[in-house]
C-alpha cells in the first residue's frame, strides 16, 4: 500500500484519542508530503539537523516532535519551532531547553524520558532520578518549560511479556508522578510509548501517543 493508504488505515485501527506521531527519519520531504496530504500533521524526527532541514522546506503547520536523544548544544536549533520534545533525560538538558525557550518567547512542551528497557544503549531517567529532579529547587525555577508527560522505549525483543511489563511499569510511573507532582495540572496527560513493532501493546497499557514510522513509510533508508 502507499504511504497515504498506510496512514489512513492506521487511523482507522487506532482509537481517535491516541495521537499518531509519524516518524519520518531518513525519509524524504516528498514522502512526508504524501502523509501530510491525507491531513496528518504530527511528525517526529530523531536527529536535530534532519529535523531543522525538513522543517525549513515543508509546510509550516506541521507539528514537529523531537523523539531522539537530544544534546544540549543543539537545543537552540529546534527551540524556535519544535512542538514537543520527548527525550528530556536530565535537569541540565531541561535547563538549556528552558533558556532557549525564553530567548524565543515560548513555553516549550516536554516529556521526561524514562529508562524502562533491558538495553544499556537506551537513555532515560530512573524513577528515583525523576523524583529527585522534580523535587529540586532548580526545577521549580524553570518557567519556560511545561511538562506534559512521560516517554519510554521498550526492549527490542519479540517476547511480548517483556514488552508488556515494561510498558505497564511506565504506565504505573506515570500515574504515580501525576498524583504526586501534577495532580492539578491537566497538561500532564501524555504517555508516549509504542513504536511500529509494539504500539498495539502500548495502547493496551495506556499509551496516549505512539511513535510509528515503518508501518507508514516502509523500511528506513540507510
Amino acid at each position: 500500500m502507499s504511504i497515504g493508504e498506510n496512514i489512513i488505515r492506521l487511523k482507522k485501527e487506532i482509537p481517535a484519542n491516541i495521537k499518531i506521531i509519524a516518524i519520518s527519519k531518513t525519509k524524504s520531504p516528498g514522502d512526508i508530503l504524501k502523509a501530510y496530504n491525507t491531513g496528518h500533521r504530527l511528525f517526529g524526527e530523531n536527529r536535530v539537523y534532519e529535523l531543522t532541514t525538513k522543517a525549513e522546506i515543508l509546510p509550516k503547520d506541521i507539528q514537529w516532535h523531537m523523539v531522539g536523544h537530544l544534546q544540549s548544544n543543539k537545543v537552540k536549533l529546534i527551540a524556535p519551532f519544535v512542538s514537543l520534545i520527548h527525550s528530556i533525560d536530565s535537569l541540565k538538558l531541561l535547563a538549556v531547553v528552558n533558556n532557549e525557550a525564553l530567548k524565543n518567547k515560548r513555553v516549550q512542551d516536554c516529556l521526561f524520558q524514562i529508562y524502562i528497557a533491558r538495553e544499556e544503549t537506551k537513555f532515560g531517567l530512573s524513577l528515583y532520578e525523576l523524583r529527585e529532579l522534580l523535587m529540586s529547587q532548580e526545577f521549580q525555577q524553570l518557567h519556560n518549560i511545561r511538562i506534559t508527560g512521560l516517554m519510554g522505549m521498550a526492549t527490542f525483543t519479540d517476547q511480548v511479556a517483556i514488552i508488556r511489563n515494561e510498558f505497564r511499569y511506565l504506565s504505573e510511573i506515570f500515574k504515580e508522578i501525576k498524583n504526586d507532582f501534577f495532580a492539578k495540572q491537566d497538561c500532564f496527560c501524555e504517555l508516549s510509548m509504542g513504536m511500529s513493532g509494539d504500539y498495539t501493546i502500548a495502547i493496551e497499557e495506556g499509551s496516549t501517543m505512539v511513535r510509528v514510522g515503518t508501518i507508514i513509510f516502509g523500511e528506513r533508508n540507510l
